[in-house]
C-alpha cells in the first residue's frame, strides 16, 4: 500500500513543502529511506518503530520504502518523522485515507511516543501554507508559533496516541495553549544617550546612521565613549515595519532558540565577541548550512566591539554583505542565500595598546600589524568614520534617546516618502546609478560634493556614500534640498582610521 503525508523542511532560514510518501509490501522486512535525507533521516526508523510501539500501534514486519519528494532537496532534522509514523499508519489501512486531505504534518518522536517541538515551525507551516495546505498537525510547544501563520487552521496532540484517536474521531482535539502575556523585561541597566557627554559630532553620526542606515566606526583610545554610544544606538532606532516584523520573526524561528510566540516588534541587537569565526560572522558550517550573526542582525545592528582584535579573514567575509545585503554560501552539501540587511557598528583602538598618539608604547611593527587587520576595501564600506576624544569636563548631557529617536522617525519617514515606488527604504540602500536621480544635489551642494572629493581623494565609493550621507543629514534636519553644509559636514565624518 502507499500513502502521502505533507510536511516540510528548513534549509537555511528558509522552509519547504515536503512529500513524505510511505510503500509498504511484501517481501524481507527492512526500511529504506531515500530522497536526500541527511543523518537524521536516515535514523528515523528505530525512533518511528519505538514510538508507534509505544503508542499500542503497528509497525509493519513488511519492506518499507520511505521516500521525500521532491528527491533533488535535501531534507535536515527530525520533523519528518511524525509524517513517516502516520504514513506507515495510512498505508497499512490504521486510519482512513482522507483524515490528512489538505492537512500538514510536523514533529520529531520519542522513543516512548510523544511529540517533540522542532525549530522553524514558523516558516515551515508558513511553506505547507503556500503549497496548499489549510491545517498543520505540531507539537504542542510550537503551537503558538505556527498559529502566526494567517489563515491556517492549528491542531495539536502530546503523544502519537493521542493524535491518532483524534484523527479517527475517537477524541476531541485538544486546545492549544493560549500565548502567555508579554513579560515586561526587568531593565536592570537602562540604556540612554542622556548619558553621554558632550561628543556632538560622534551623536550627530550616530542619529545618521540610525535614520540613513549607514554603517559607522568609532576610533578613539579608551574611555573615550565609544562603546557608549554604540550600545545605546538600540534606543534610537525606528520600529520594524510590518514586512520587516515577519522577517525577524521568521529568522527566529529558524535559527531555533526559545520559539516565538508572536511577532518581533524589536530590531535585533548583536554583539558577537571577537574571537568569533568566520562561519559564525557569516553563516555556514560542514554538515548543516546555519545562519550568522550577519542574518541574525537582519532588519538590524551588528556591532562589532575591538574591531581590530576580529580575525582578518573573518572582517573580509563581511564586505561583499555589507555591499549586497545577502550572504551567498556554497558548500559541498549546497548552496543557501541568507539574508544580511544589517547595519554594522564598530569600535576600535588606535593601536594594539589603544593609546595612540604620544603616549603609544607600541611598536611600528606592532602598529602596521594592528593596522593590517582592518583592509582598505573594508574601511571604505564605513559610511561614517569619526574619531573620538573624549569629553571634556565642562560638557554636559545631550538630548535624551527619546528626543533623538523622535527625531530619526521623522527622518526615516521623509526617505520612505521620496523612494516610495523603489525597492530600497533607506538612503544608505540607493545605489550609485540612482543618486543622480533620487538625491538631487543643487548647484552649491554639487560643487562642494566635487570639491571634497578632490580634496580628500575619495574613491567612486566613497564619493557615493559621502552625497548618501548628507542626504540623510538633511532628512534629519527636516530639509528637502541638501546644502554645501551637508556635504563637508558628511566628508568630516570620513576621517582616516585607526
Amino acid at each position: 500500500m502507499l500513502a502521502s503525508v505533507r510536511s516540510a523542511t528548513l534549509l537555511g532560514v528558509d522552509g519547504h513543502p515536503v512529500r513524505v510518501e510511505v510503500h509498504v509490501s511484501g517481501g524481507l522486512p527492512g526500511y529504506t529511506v531515500v530522497g536526500l535525507p541527511d543523518t537524521t533521516g536516515r535514523e528515523s526508523r528505530e525512533r518511528v518503530r519505538a514510538a508507534l510501539l509505544s503508542s499500542d500501534l503497528e509497525f509493519p514486519v513488511k519492506r518499507v520504502t520511505v521516500n521525500f519528494a521532491p528527491a533533488t532537496l535535501r531534507k535536515t532534522g527530525a520533523g519528518l518523522e511524525l509524517a513517516i509514523a502516520l504514513g506507515l499508519l495510512l498505508a497499512e489501512d490504521h486510519l482512513p485515507a482522507d483524515r490528512l486531505d489538505g492537512v500538514g504534518v510536523l514533529g520529531e518522536l520519542g522513543l516512548d511516543g510523544s511529540i517533540r517541538a522542532v525549530p522553524g515551525t514558523f516558516v515551515l507551516a508558513d511553506a505547507l501554507h503556500r503549497s496548499g495546505a489549510d491545517a498543520v498537525v505540531v507539537p504542542p510547544e510550537n503551537a503558538t508559533e505556527a498559529a502566526l501563520v494567517t489563515g491556517l487552521k492549528v491542531r495539536t496532540a502530546r503523544t502519537l496516541a493521542e493524535l491518532h484517536a483524534c484523527l479517527l474521531g475517537e477524541e476531541p482535539w485538544p486546545d492549544p495553549e493560549p500565548p502567555s502575556p508579554p513579560e515586561e523585561p526587568l531593565d536592570t541597566d537602562p540604556l540612554d544617550l542622556a548619558e553621554v557627554r558632550g561628543l556632538p559630532k560622534a551623536r550627530m553620526a550616530l542619529a545618521a546612521a540610525a535614520a540613513g542606515a549607514h554603517h559607522l566606526l568609532f576610533a578613539g583610545p579608551p574611555g573615550t565613549g565609544k562603546t557608549m554610544l554604540a550600545r545605546r544606538m538600540s534606543t534610537i532606532l525606528p520600529p520594524l515595519e510590518p514586512d520587516e516584523a515577519l522577517d525577524v520573526t521568521r529568522i527566529q524561528s529558524a535559527a531555533g532558540g526559545r520559539p516565538p510566540d508572536r511577532l518581533v516588534t524589536h530590531r535585533p541587537f548583536r554583539a558577537p565577541h571577537h574571537t568569533a569565526t568566520t562561519p559564525a560572522l557569516v553563516g555556514g558550517g560542514s554538515r548543516r548550512l546555519r545562519p550568522g550573526e550577519v542574518t541574525l542582525a537582519h532588519r538590524g545592528i551588528l556591532f562589532l566591539d575591538e574591531l581590530g582584535e576580529f580575525p582578518p579573514t573573518a572582517l573580509d567575509a563581511l564586505r561583499q554583505p555589507l555591499e549586497e545585503r545577502v550572504v551567498r554560501i556554497a558548500r559541498q552539501a549546497g548552496s543557501l542565500t541568507f539574508p544580511a540587511d544589517f547595519v554594522l557598528v564598530a569600535c576600535t583602538n588606535p593601536c594594539p595598546c589603544g593609546l595612540g598618539g604620544p603616549a603609544c608604547r607600541c611598536s611600528d611593527q606592532a602598529k602596521a600589524r594592528y593596522r593590517r587587520r582592518l583592509s582598505a576595501p573594508l574601511l571604505d564600506r564605513f559610511d561614517l568614520r569619526v574619531r573620538l576624544a573624549g569629553p571634556t569636563p565642562g560638557d554636559g548631557p545631550g538630548e535624551t534617546s527619546a528626543e533623538t529617536a523622535r527625531q530619526v522617525l521623522d527622518a526615516v519617514h521623509r526617505q520612505q516618502w521620496r523612494l516610495r515606488g523603489t525597492p530600497w527604504r533607506r538612503n544608505a540602500h540607493v545605489p550609485a546609478g540612482a543618486l543622480g536621480i533620487l538625491v538631487r544635489l543643487e548647484p552649491e551642494a554639487d560643487e562642494a560634493w566635487r570639491f571634497v572629493i578632490e580634496d580628500n581623494m575619495l574613491t567612486g565609493r566613497g564619493a557615493a556614500r559621502v552625497r548618501r550621507v548628507a542626504r540623510t543629514l538633511a532628512d534629519l534636519r527636516g530639509d528637502e534640498d541638501v546644502s554645501p553644509d551637508d556635504i563637508v559636514l558628511a566628508a568630516s565624518m570620513r576621517e582616516d582610521v585607526p
